[in-house]
């Protein structure tokens, strides 16, 4: 049973907004409550929605429900898709599962799942950066260690301490290329969380850097964000040693705006004498603000003054006026636009790149939120194929209907279903109806008794894109039960003979339709003629020679409209709904 969480959407100019799919991860607590630490029903994980909020794809029940963070599009591989996230770790104490990054390509099946393969204790949630042409990855890492305090003006003081750095892995084992931790480079005393007099602390330890996001730019250098210093880093890949700090206590550039509790910090443009970058200005957190509204933020730094200095380019505030305390991103994208996920409740929003706010969305349910949010072009072609159920109605054999309900959960591109009945499992297939796809699950009424049906997916131009299984209708284990008023249980009905009935019925129609066109022509032109004689008598006696062709028309059209099958679009709390697959709030 998927109970897929529902946006709800303002947008502002429709036209600007660039084209694409989100991509958001909701969740409700970081640790799952127990007894049994998992989520039920399929609601954690990583979903993709089309620009109208439309659910694409569900991938909680693929994960076991598990925690999915930074769940996103990977676009720099190679010329096909993929996507990439974390798995978080395992809460159940009998097992080692110490989460897992993962890319899949676009039939949603697994290409890379990156292990931990050193000492750390679990893969970290925060980044799981895909570099270009996906033979490398980034991600965060923790360590606790037992350390002496003397970066406290406290020698002879020992007390653990949780430091922040990254690894650089092999995707395809996991092997640790590049390791990079906080102590001997980060002191502690450089922490706006972590003062002089607080007492040592047990295990794990202060978290005083908090490291949340990595990027590696073509020059083989690191753009390190840590939250709890203010401070964003360019590490030298050579050596380790930072190169310049950004913020913070001890920033090396000549600056006039300030940012705090930062996340999401990636390289937009570097070259040796400039470097823009963007991130996440969230400028509070749980118990603090230091601005009043949270802001995306584009900042140039030029190495070539002296002193370096940096300047906002570019700042794009909080749609609402409000602070995002944890978590959040901001992606760049193709047309130029600035998509920002906001974090708590899946708050997102797209700004053209003068400011313009285009669209805000959020979660319909106040319970969920998503680490990141992002929107990238995409194609999902998965191998399954499309789900299917059908189910008989009707209390009378003049009345049955077949109601049928289709999805393709992560298919993209899908305009349109066609149906199909046939006789028997190994009987011909003929077309039933077809109906726009307006909904993840779509629903279509057929007439008649339609016991073996199917359904094929197709794109905007009328290509498939793939076919259900040919099923069994469901029908009443006992039908007087149901209601069904005859004397026996309805047989199913001959496709070919319905619905070859139904295109003689269209075409006797569309020809006693024109007939009627000239019967009235034929009045008309008498009426025109009666008008100039003044005969109503003759008038009479004319329109009664056409009457019965008139008559027969209306009694084909009126069959023909008491006949034709329903569209029925796909609404949540339908009495007859079959599926386990409508989206909930």
């Amino acid at each position: 049973m998927l109970r897929a969480p529902k946006f709800e959407i303002a947008y502002y100019d429709r036209d600007l907004v660039s084209p694409g799919y989100w991509f958001v991860a909701p969740y409700t607590v970081i640790n799952p409550e127990p007894p049994t630490k998992k989520w039920e029903p399929c609601q954690v994980g990583p979903y993709i929605y089309d620009g109208d909020g439309t659910l694409v794809w569900a991938g909680s029940c693929m994960f076991e429900n598990r925690n999915i963070f930074d769940f996103k599009a990977v676009d720099n591989i190679d010329d096909n898709y993929h996507v990439s996230f974390i798995l978080q770790h395992a809460y159940n104490d009998e097992t080692v599962d110490k989460g897992l990054g993962y890319v899949l390509d676009e039939q949603y099946e697994p290409e890379y799942a990156v292990p931990v393969t050193n000492d750390l204790g679990a893969f970290n949630m925060h980044d799981f950066n895909v570099l270009d042409g996906g033979k490398t990855a980034l991600a965060c890492a923790y360590r606790s260690e037992y350390m002496d305090l003397g970066d406290l003006g406290r020698p002879n003081e020992y007390g653990y301490v949780m430091t922040g750095g990254f690894v650089e892995m092999d995707t395809a084992t996991g092997q640790v290329l590049f390791e990079w931790m906080s102590p001997g480079h980060i002191p502690i005393h450089e922490s706006v969380k972590v003062h002089p007099s607080d007492p040592p602390s047990g295990e794990p330890g202060w978290d005083f850097v908090h490291v949340n996001s990595i990027d590696k730019n073509e020059a083989g250098n690191y753009l390190l964000s840590g939250r709890f210093t203010n401070t964003i880093y360019l590490i030298s890949g050579q050596d380790g040693e930072i190169i310049w700090r950004l913020g913070g206590k001890y920033s090396d550039f000549v600056q006039d705006f300030t940012f705090s509790k930062q996340h999401h910090a990636r390289f937009v443009e570097s070259n040796d004498t400039h470097i823009t970058i963007s991130f996440l200005n969230n400028a509070s957190d749980e118990s603090e603000n230091e601005e009043d509204t949270s802001s995306a933020l584009y900042v140039q730094m030029d190495m070539t003054s002296s002193p370096m200095t940096a300047r906002v380019v570019n700042r794009y505030n909080r749609p609402d006026g409000s602070l995002t305390r944890l978590r959040g991103s901001v992606q760049t994208l193709p047309n130029g636009n600035v998509f920002v996920g906001w974090s708590e409740r899946g708050y997102q929003s797209e700004q053209s790149p003068d400011g313009k706010v285009l669209m805000q969305a959020s979660f319909v349910s106040t319970r969920y939120s998503s680490y990141r949010s992002y929107k990238y072009p995409f194609r999902g072609r998965p191998n399954t194929s499309p789900d299917l159920v059908a189910s008989v109605y009707g209390t009378e054999e003049s009345d049955l209907t077949t109601v049928m309900f289709v999805s393709w959960n992560g298919a993209t591109d899908i305009a349109s279903w066609n149906f199909y009945s046939q006789l028997d499992a190994g009987g011909i297939p003929v077309l039933v109806g077809t109906t726009n796809k307006t909904d993840f699950e779509t629903v279509y009424v057929a007439d008649g008794y339609l016991d073996w049906v199917s359904a094929e997916a197709l794109d905007a131009d009328g290509n498939s894109l793939g076919k259900s299984k040919v099923i069994r209708s469901n029908v009443p284990k006992n039908w007087k039960a149901a209601g069904f008023l005859g004397a026996e249980a309805p047989t199913p009905d001959d496709p070919s003979v319905l619905y070859n009935n139904k295109a003689d019925d269209e075409e006797e129609a569309e020809d006693a339709y024109s007939k009627a066109k000239e019967a009235a022509k034929a009045v008309y032109k008498a009426y025109e003629v009666i008008r100039g004689v003044g005969g109503l008598l003759i008038f009479i006696l004319i329109v009664c020679s056409v009457g019965g062709l008139v008559a027969g028309v209306y009694w084909v059209l009126r069959r023909r409209r008491m006949q034709a099958y329903s569209e029925v679009p796909s609404e949540e709390g339908i009495p007859i709904a079959e599926s386990g697959a409508h989206q909930s709030s």
